[in-house]
């Protein structure tokens, strides 16, 4: 085998094609670690939007659309009083009828922007017990409460969702009366209003859903009660199945991130064909004379293998650097709400594996077309 000294020395034989190698492995393996943090975010934060012990019962064949669901304002009563194994919290029962609505908020003088606003009362914060109130109270009659990622939803500064602070829905101005936190699930991006002021702007004499909390994670007794029902037309989905369902809804949008960030892969392993053929071809009669000396061809093409993962390696760790100072943390919008990039153990790992595979990938067909001409052709190559 021929020392390793040998491979770093022809490395940086050539500067100018060191950092286009470099640089080109860099961003490619940015952009894989982009892509996996972005499916792995997106995929993560509806995962933990659902609670196994919360039912919501919603309209029947809008399963998939809380927005398009439509039930009968008596349902949160009835439910209330037949469903056993509802959870009591103060003396409570936690249930949550609610309205969902998209609609248009203006923030700032740049104009109106859609996002969720979702109708509620008091109970809500029984049933969602991960919603945490950082400030302020609940929204009574011409307020809002906001999650506390709503400023990206919206488009403004942080500093515009602040308490007292007001936001306009249907030339109607309302009050923000508080800010709330859900770590890590889709409700930090949404405008939680009072129930009846949403019914009455939006005209609606009925609800979107019911959400139950439950004492076990045990769906059986609520299926039971929309099966009796049959007059309310209500399904019982539990929240963990209806985000579940979001999921595989948003995966061909996973599956188109993956094969963009593929082919331009495909593309810089391409590319990575001529530089380094350009850059092998240079010394075939360099090549040939480490024959002569004793060296096999097997371990020359090591050799230069070596020197590609040498580049491409080099490449990854600054791309790694990049991730972890501009990625990281990086809040993300998409139609269901926000998420967080997070770097994690996973995503180093794809792209540790994205920079390994360019650094074999574009040096095997290179160095192995320089490696093929017979003895005596390469050593006449150089003259």
């Amino acid at each position: 085998m021929l020392p390793l000294r040998y491979a770093v020395r022809n490395c940086f034989r050539d500067p100018a094609r060191l950092c286009q190698t470099v640089l080109g492995s860099a961003l490619v393996v940015l952009l894989m670690m982009g892509a996996a943090a972005l499916t792995q975010g997106m995929s993560s934060v509806l995962a933990n939007s659902g609670d196994p012990r919360n039912v919501i019962l919603i309209g029947t064949g809008s399963e998939e659309s809380l927005q398009r669901s439509e039930i009968p304002d008596k349902a949160a009563g009835i439910a209330g009083a037949t469903i056993p194994g509802i959870a009591t919290l103060g003396g409570q029962r936690a249930i949550s009828p609610e309205l969902h609505f998209m609609g248009y908020i203006q923030a700032s003088e740049e104009g109106e922007v859609q996002t969720l606003i979702r109708g509620i009362t008091p109970g809500a914060f029984l049933t969602y017990p991960e919603v945490t109130l950082l400030e302020g109270t609940p929204p009574a009659s011409g307020e809002f409460v906001v999650g506390r990622r709503a400023w990206r939803t919206l488009g403004v500064n942080p500093d515009e969702i602040a308490i007292n602070r007001t936001l306009t829905f249907d030339n109607q101005s309302f009050r923000i009366s508080g800010i709330f936190a859900t770590p890590g699930t889709v409700m930090e991006s949404e405008i939680w209003a009072n129930l009846q002021d949403l019914r009455t702007i939006t005209q609606r004499d009925n609800l979107s859903s019911v959400v139950l909390r439950l004492e076990e994670p045990d769906p059986a007794d609520a299926q039971l009660f929309t099966t009796r029902r049959l007059d309310l037309e209500l399904s019982a989905v539990p929240e963990t199945d209806y985000f579940a369902t979001l999921s595989r809804f948003y995966a061909p949008f996973r599956t188109v991130v993956w094969v963009t960030a593929s082919l331009i892969g495909i593309g810089a392993v391409v590319g990575g064909f001529n530089t380094l053929y350009a850059a092998f071809a240079s010394r075939i009669a360099e090549l040939a004379t480490l024959q002569t000396l004793g060296f096999s061809r097997p371990a020359i093409l090591f050799s230069l293998i070596q020197e590609s993962l040498m580049s491409s390696l080099i490449g990854t760790l600054i791309a790694g650097v990049l991730a972890t100072q501009f990625l990281e943390g990086l809040v993300v919008t998409f139609s269901m709400g926000t998420f967080t990039l997070s770097i994690t153990p996973i995503v180093l790992t794809i792209g540790l594996v994205s920079g390994t595979a360019l650094g074999l990938l574009g040096s095997l067909p290179p160095a192995c077309r320089c490696l093929l001409p017979p003895l005596p052709v390469a050593l006449r190559s150089g003259s």
